[in-house]
């Protein structure tokens, strides 16, 4: 007891003696054992804030401001050169909800389309990288090059991937080409998979399931490989099957990583753009619209029509949409748990 007294008094730290001595010298007053500890301890916290203070300055200009600016604009009416906004109010909003007979149609058919897509590319993500990954972790020998070669779609730079996926599915592309050479000919697309308006769509989602299923196979693998081994033992001695022992031990267990996939998948089919900009701009008709692609079309050509109100309210209700997935996902996650 008397070494932890002498111990805390020369360390500064305030024991019954340091603070029968603190009353002694009056409230609020550092002994001066206790000066040197708090100067390095604010000298630190000034270094700290040091660093941190030019990615807090990024984000207050790229961030926070970015944000307020874009939701001030999802209230007004402005083409980008106009010197002052026109405010609306919420008709931005009302009109894309169905307010607009102009805006209106196209924002149905483009969430028309988004539903598509958000429901069929994970459900065909994980139909196709989960069974993948069952023989990948099977496969003993060159299973570092099977991953990367499945990997390969997903470093691929997507611009560069999508003109190639353009060239192959035109009317003399390869697809059409290969189906005429094993007497398929018939299922061939005369004006290209991407120029008729019932196989469009279901082309790109085919695309973006094709560049999603590495990343999907890479997690399945990665749950796969942390399983316990006595689980898979157990279920061959119990005389099960591999597609038994599949689908009533192993995919039970892979639910968590299921729902990360979906969730991943959900997010780029709720935001992704680029893939239909770059290979059919939204054709033939309104047939491959999605919700991404006409904010950035009301947004960036419309030339000089004052839609960037639009654009931006348009963005705001994909962020709305984006934070009720991840609400669901998450209250589908714990349940899992």
């Amino acid at each position: 007891m008397a070494a932890n007294l002498t111990a805390g008094t020369d360390a500064g730290t305030p024991g019954p003696g340091s603070a029968g001595t603190a009353r002694a010298t009056g409230k609020g007053r550092t002994s001066p054992a206790g000066r040197p500890r708090r100067t390095a301890r604010l000298r630190e916290a000034l270094w700290g804030y040091t660093f941190m203070a030019p990615a807090l300055a990024l984000f207050a200009v790229m961030g926070v401001y970015t944000i307020v600016y874009g939701f001030s604009l999802s209230f007004a009416q402005w083409n980008g050169f106009w010197p002052q906004w026109h405010w609306r109010g919420l008709r931005n909003y009302t009109d894309l909800l169905g307010g607009s007979p102009t805006y209106a149609p196209i924002v149905r058919t483009a969430a028309l389309n988004t539903l598509y897509v958000m429901i069929a590319v994970p459900v065909l993500t994980v139909l196709i990288s989960f069974p993948l990954a069952l023989v990948l972790n099977s496969i003993r020998r060159f299973q570092g090059v099977l991953r990367s070669v499945y990997f390969l779609p997903y470093v691929t730079t997507g611009i560069a991937v999508y003109f190639a996926w353009q060239y192959i599915l035109e009317p003399e592309g390869a697809i059409n080409l290969l189906l005429q050479s094993v007497g398929l000919g018939s299922l061939s697309q005369p004006q290209g998979w991407l120029g008729n308006p019932d196989t469009a769509l279901p082309t790109l989602i085919m695309v973006m399931v094709w560049s999603a299923v590495p990343v999907s196979m890479l997690l399945y693998l990665t749950g796969l490989q942390s399983l316990d081994g006595s689980l898979l033992e157990a279920a061959q001695l119990d005389g099960a099957g591999r597609v038994r022992t599949a689908l009533h031990i192993i995919w039970p267990l892979m639910r968590p990583m299921t729902l990360v996939i979906t969730l991943l998948n959900l997010r780029d089919a709720l935001q992704g753009f680029q893939m239909f900009l770059i290979m059919t701009n939204g054709g033939p008709g309104d047939s491959t619209s999605v919700l991404g692609l006409e904010t950035y079309r009301l947004a960036f050509l419309s030339e000089l029509s004052p839609t960037l109100g639009l654009a931006s309210a348009l963005g705001w209700l994909l962020f709305v949409a984006a934070l009720v997935v991840a609400f669901l996902n998450q209250r589908a996650t714990r349940r899992t748990q």
